[in-house]
């Protein structure tokens, strides 16, 4: 069982922890079924890219599904009436599939795409503005004072 160790990721990463807590789960729990074989890359701070063998797999017999904290993709092949054809060997997988990914929390699918075999997806991490950590001044704060709107008015 291939293992893979995020620890040096880690260490940089500092929020991150969740998001490398599930792929490890995940690839625990998929370690019986490797097809297809998947890469996960960081392309940046928070950009991340999910590349998936799929050779033989057209546009249309893929589905890539996003909810919340949840990516699904599927592969399934159009049943082929037997023809003239007699292989004596089969080394390339030609089943459908399902391949989960759990997402971190403000996770999103970017794009995708399919080229000479491989099914890659863009995920961009987008914390919303109200959850990014704001700069808190020491002492830099002025005094709040009471503006008295009413007695200025004259009569």
């Amino acid at each position: 069982m291939n293992r893979f160790d995020f620890t040096p990721y880690r260490r940089t990463t500092v929020g991150f922890d969740r998001l490398f807590d599930l792929l490890e789960r995940q690839a625990r729990a998929q370690a019986g079924d490797n097809y297809p074989p998947f890469n996960i890359e960081r392309r940046g701070e928070d950009q991340y890219r999910i590349t998936l063998a799929v050779a033989g797999f057209k546009p249309e017999e893929l589905d890539i599904t996003a909810q919340q904290n949840l990516l699904v993709v599927k592969g399934s092949k159009a049943e082929v009436e037997a023809d003239a054809r007699q292989f004596l060997h089969v080394g390339i997988a030609n089943r459908g599939f399902e391949r989960r990914f759990e997402l971190a929390d403000f996770v999103r699918v970017d794009n995708a795409d399919l080229a000479d075999g491989l099914l890659t997806i863009d995920l961009v991490r987008e914390v919303p503005e109200a959850m990014k950590p704001k700069k808190v001044l020491i002492g830099g704060q002025q005094p709040l004072s009471v503006i008295d709107g009413g007695s200025s008015a004259a009569a």
